[in-house]
């Protein structure tokens, strides 16, 4: 009988692919492509000692530095694994059911990708995460993987092939060949860590306090890997000695400078891969460089930084922001071709 209803519940739910990201979770529905992309915010209200979801994703988002004691805003997701396990699975359950139109039946079959540096026991909390959130079965794939095949790299091939996902909450470095990964590093630095840099540099340099979405807002409109133009930026704060809000004009350098100690240490773990890679492997990676994907990959000239640091060509994912969510996508479509790439837990 229960067998039975599987079947027919799986009818009414479409099988999914979810990139549950530190800052954005996408969502790709099989033969849809992208259907949802938002904030991975979670807006929770706690009455009486008892805690209820009031706000997901985009609506959330704006709720966030801006509650008053009762309501409070938060990440579920710390540097790419899981901060709070209730949270998470409300948050999956919601975007569930809006993919499926509140569909009450809907329990579909879902891959999510996953940091490499991830242990087994947090890859196990996303899982059941994923299954107490309604999903009938939960797999796995690791995300510069899935960066890799959203990229279009020839992973299967037996050439190497280099992807550096730059994220919310980790940068993934991986080197691949004939399917697997020949070596893996997970920083657990990326653009979260971009804005805490810029938040700290204004504090310092400055003498002047602003809030992430301020650092956000610095990062997309002036933040580069190397200084090219005289734009500036007029950024608003709390001057630290009189209390006061207080109006400052940041140029390029500036929050180049204030950028530079994480980009160093996503240097540091490019090299380190490189210094890791077989010398065949090595050899291929003189013509086919290395592919940045993920949100950090839109920080200006950070493709020329690379290439300047590490000699190879370095070219960016035609759309890094979706590019994981497209491969855990295709993955999930093509199930029998890189079914030795997913996992259970």
């Amino acid at each position: 009988m229960f067998k039975g209803l599987t079947g027919l519940t799986s009818l009414w739910s479409q099988d999914m692919a979810i990139d549950l990201g530190t800052a954005n979770t996408l969502v790709v529905l099989k033969d849809q492509g992208v259907v949802l992309n938002e904030p991975s915010v979670v807006a929770v209200i706690e009455d009486a000692g008892k805690k209820s979801v009031l706000a997901v994703g985009d609506e959330a988002k704006t709720m966030l530095g801006r509650t008053p004691g009762n309501i409070s805003a938060i990440r579920p997701l710390k540097d790419g694994v899981i901060a709070d396990f209730v949270v998470t699975e409300e948050m999956i359950k919601h975007f569930i059911k809006k993919v499926h139109k509140k569909n009450a039946f809907a329990n579909p079959r879902i891959l999510i990708c996953v940091p490499t540096g991830s242990t087994p026991v947090e890859r196990k909390a996303i899982q059941d995460s994923a299954l107490a959130a309604g999903a009938r079965k939960v797999q796995l794939i690791e995300e510069p993987i899935a960066a890799a095949i959203g990229a279009g790299l020839p992973i299967s091939e037996a050439t190497g092939s280099m992807v550096v996902d730059i994220g919310g909450g980790t940068t993934e470095i991986a080197v691949m060949s004939l399917g697997g990964v020949v070596y893996s590093k997970s920083l657990r630095v990326a653009g979260d860590a971009l804005d805490q840099s810029i938040i700290a540099y204004m504090r310092k340099r400055m003498n002047l306090m602003i809030g992430d979405s301020t650092a956000e807002k610095i990062k997309k409109e002036i933040g580069t890997a190397i200084p090219s133009s005289n734009n500036t930026f007029l950024m608003k704060g709390r001057d630290i000695r009189s209390g006061t809000p207080k109006e400052i004009e940041l140029t390029e350098k500036d929050a180049c400078e204030a950028l530079m100690p994480i980009l160093n240490q996503i240097l540091g773990g490019i090299k380190e891969a490189l210094e890791n890679t077989p010398p065949e492997l090595s050899a291929d990676l003189i013509d086919m460089g290395l592919v940045l994907t993920g949100g950090g990959a839109l920080l200006k000239n950070i493709d020329k930084l690379i290439s300047q640091d590490t000699g190879l060509p370095v070219t960016i994912a035609d759309d890094p922001l979706s590019c994981v969510a497209i491969g855990t996508g295709r993955a999930l479509e093509n199930e029998e071709l890189f079914s030795t790439m997913l996992s259970e837990y």
